[in-house]
């Protein structure tokens, strides 16, 4: 994500903050002390009426069975994307940019211009589509994922980023400065209502198992809101502390847990995914940001932004069992793993390129120059019946 406008009130601090996930050449913060518990409250309701999707239950998709992941394994591709070639797509938010990379050579294949401040590119609930979201540009690039070209750009307000429902009747787009979640038509992206947010600069979410709750983080204000997406309403705010800068959110296989990174604690909170509690934080490394669940679902890779490594977090044990440093150092940000899960692939944010880990020692394997500002790149296809968005969360 590049510098974006924030509101006055922001401007008048001595920093750079980039839209939605970071903040450039902020000071690092002294180690913290063991977190204070989170203060949670309850939002007013909001007044819209509930949606039609509102009135039919979600079907439990996981119900009596262990792994939210399941669907993701190596090779289990739906039939939809089977004859899709795998590419890497790498939106240049200071560039305004995307680049296409070939995985199997590592180079460029295709280079194209979207829009001002590209910061993600997400695959759509159908699998069909690739939506580059032009934050400042306001509207939605379309990317076939078939040939990789880019199609006739769709006017959206305020796309930092992007999810759809997960019985796939509404794309929700994260209105970062607007504060909002926009819930659109998925297809045509027309919107159909808006939810005010409790907070300021909400960015990154994830689903309870049943599908039913979207806990969604709100970088500038250091909160969580729990969002009842059919009716829309929150039902909570979790405020996490004013040295807090929540990021990716990514739930546990067994879908017990919420993990939330936090850029300015430089490390993952655990949040209860029943009664939305916080639990504990799990320290990682400076400038905690992505969150990416290995193939197997035995582990989850953090990527730390401020010190050029990814933590390797146990499921089984909650705890740090392996740190990959890049060499020389670097700024590990937004990605996904490969289809057969053998590599992690990451935008390397203040550094113009992309690293590829390989996930069976942690070696970084290629470093390759891209544009300005990579942010929100998606490796694709990827296994799963379906995607929930971001940069590739499949179920």
């Amino acid at each position: 994500m590049t510098v974006a406008l924030m509101t006055v009130a922001l401007m008048t601090v001595a920093l750079v903050i980039v839209g939605g996930c970071a903040v450039i050449g902020r000071t690092a913060e002294p180690p913290v002390p063991r977190a204070a518990p989170a203060r949670i409250t309850s939002a007013p309701p909001s007044s819209a009426r509930p949606s039609p999707a509102a009135a039919a239950p979600i079907e439990p998709e996981h119900r009596g069975r262990a792994d939210v992941y399941a669907a993701d394994r190596p090779g289990m591709l739906s039939p939809v994307v089977k004859g899709f070639r795998s590419l890497v797509y790498v939106p240049n938010s200071e560039s305004g940019t995307v680049d296409v990379i070939d995985p199997e050579t590592y180079r460029i294949v295709r280079h194209f211009r979207t829009g001002a401040l590209p910061q993600h590119v997400v695959p759509s609930w159908d699998l069909k589509t690739l939506w580059v979201n032009n934050n400042r540009g306001n509207f939605l690039t379309p990317v076939d994922p078939r040939t990789g070209r880019p199609g006739r750009p769709v006017p959206v307000e305020d796309p930092y980023n992007l999810y759809f429902s997960p019985d796939g009747t509404y794309a929700l787009v994260m209105a970062e400065r607007n504060n909002q979640l926009d819930l659109r038509d998925p297809h045509s992206m027309k919107l159909l209502r808006s939810l005010p947010l409790p907070c300021r600069g909400v960015n990154h979410g994830d689903f309870t198992v049943d599908g039913t709750v979207f806990l969604a983080s709100c970088e500038f204000s250091g909160d969580l809101v729990v969002i009842d997406w059919r009716t829309p309403s929150v039902i909570r705010r979790i405020h996490l502390g004013h040295m807090s800068m929540p990021q990716d959110v990514k739930l546990s296989p067994d879908g017990t847990v919420f993990y939330v990174a936090d850029m300015e604690r430089h490390g993952v909170w655990l949040v209860d995914a029943a009664t939305y509690e916080v639990e504990r934080f799990l320290p990682t490394g400076r400038g905690a940001h992505g969150l990416y669940v290995s193939r197997d679902s035995r582990r989850l890779y953090v990527s730390n932004r401020g010190e050029g490594s990814v933590s390797v977090v146990s499921f089984a044990k909650r705890k740090v069992v392996d740190v990959w440093r890049i060499p020389g150092g670097g700024s590990p940000d937004m990605g996904g793993v490969s289809a057969d899960g053998t590599k992690l692939w990451l935008s390397g944010r203040y550094h113009g390129v992309v690293y590829v880990f390989d996930t069976r020692d942690g070696r970084v394997v290629r470093t390759i120059r891209v544009g300005a500002g990579p942010h929100g790149l998606c490796v694709y296809p990827q296994p799963g019946r379906y995607s929930l968005g971001h940069t590739g969360v499949f179920r």
